[in-house]
Parts: C-alpha cells; sequence; structure tokens
C-alpha cells in the first residue's frame, strides 16, 4: 500500500476518500490488513504529510480509527475525545487539516456502547466531565421518540442519541466553521457522520 504523497492527495476527490475509508473497514471486518510498510511509510512521510481524510472520534481504546479503517501513517488526521463532541480547538484543526494541508473528507465517528453518551444519558455530573458531557444534551434533547426510561440503561434511547449526536456535531461544524462551510460548498470536501459497532467491527456510515 503506497504513502500519499502530494500527489496522490491532490488528485483525490471526496467521494474516493469516502471510498478508501469503507474498503478499509471491509478489509478489517474480513480481518484482511493491507500490505504495507510501516517503516518505510516512516521514513517516507518524514519530510511531510499528505492524509485524505480528517476523523473525529471517541477515545475508547476499541476504536482506534487507523485499525478500523486499515490505514497507515500519513493516511489520516485523527481527532479523539470523548463522545467525539466538537469545540474551538477541534473545530480549528480541522480547518487546518483541510484548509492548510488538504484533506478531502471530515468523518464524524460515533459508537456503539459509548460510556459518554451513557454517562450524559444519566446526567452525569464530575469535575470538568460535566463540562464535556453537558456537549451531548442538545442530542438527548432532540431524541424525541422515548417517552419512558429516559437514562443510560434503556439501550434503544442510548442508540438513538448516539446518532442524533454524530448529525448534532456536524450540524455544528457547518454552523460554526464558515472555512469548513465553504470548502463544502465548493465541493471540495465532504463531510459525512458514522456509526462503529463495538460488537461487529462494522461502520455503518451516515452521508
Amino acid at each position: 500500500m503506497r504513502t500519499h504523497s502530494k500527489e496522490t492527495q491532490s488528485s483525490l476527490i471526496p467521494e474516493t476518500a469516502l471510498q478508501i475509508l469503507k474498503e478499509g473497514n471491509e478489509r478489517f471486518v474480513k480481518n484482511l490488513k493491507a500490505n504495507r510498510n510501516l517503516l518505510q511509510q516512516v521514513n517516507e512521510t518524514s519530510a511531510g504529510q499528505f492524509p485524505f481524510a480528517t476523523i473525529l472520534s471517541c477515545i475508547d481504546s476499541r476504536t482506534s480509527a487507523e485499525l478500523i479503517f486499515d490505514q497507515g501513517l500519513g493516511d489520516i488526521f485523527s481527532i479523539r475525545i470523548a463522545g467525539n463532541i466538537l469545540n474551538e480547538d477541534i473545530l480549528g484543526s480541522m480547518e487546518f487539516a483541510t484548509k492548510i494541508v488538504g484533506t478531502k473528507l471530515i468523518l464524524v465517528l460515533g459508537h456503539t456502547k459509548c460510556g459518554a453518551i451513557v454517562g450524559a444519558c444519566n446526567h452525569v455530573e464530575m469535575g470538568n466531565l460535566t463540562t464535556l458531557l453537558n456537549k451531548i444534551q442538545p442530542a438527548i434533547f432532540n431524541e424525541k421518540t422515548t417517552t419512558t426510561d429516559r437514562n443510560g440503561s434503556n439501550t434503544v434511547f442510548v442508540d438513538n442519541v448516539t446518532a442524533l449526536n454524530v448529525h448534532h456535531t456536524i450540524e455544528r461544524i457547518k454552523r460554526e466553521s464558515t472555512i469548513i462551510a465553504e470548502l463544502e460548498q465548493q465541493g471540495n470536501i465532504k463531510i459525512v457522520g458514522g456509526l462503529y459497532d463495538v460488537e461487529t467491527g462494522k461502520v455503518t456510515f451516515y452521508e
């Protein structure tokens, strides 16, 4: 598997970048890793990096983006934070990744059985974690289908909130970053959501 160069990065369109991630996840699920020399990629990326995608995912130890999408060194920008929430610093990192470095895709990736989502659904308050979990509250508010047992023990409710949290984060990216919104409007990037299943390894994409 080749290391991305400026030329290969520039030649990609957003749809192709998404397809690369889909194919990588298919390999991961089938336990078929691409043949790549990581030490060689260390040398090939030493002078510069040309990743094709920016992925915002959870810190959950089961959801390493490089692994579940079968990518190598220099392929993706991986931003990880509990609950795959958004803040100013993450948004700035995304602007750097897309506008300056030239990634073609932003993926907001949630996952099943997310502890941060469960904590938010249970209205957990603990130090600085309280502020983080409060950012998930809009997704909880927008979950209108569950009328009883609106807590972390209700798996259907948690799953619905998890999906809504991904969509809410995407909406915020577009609303709060004119840089990224313009890149998307010009067709230079694509912004999509996804859900990783911790039981199967499969990613379902929200396009």
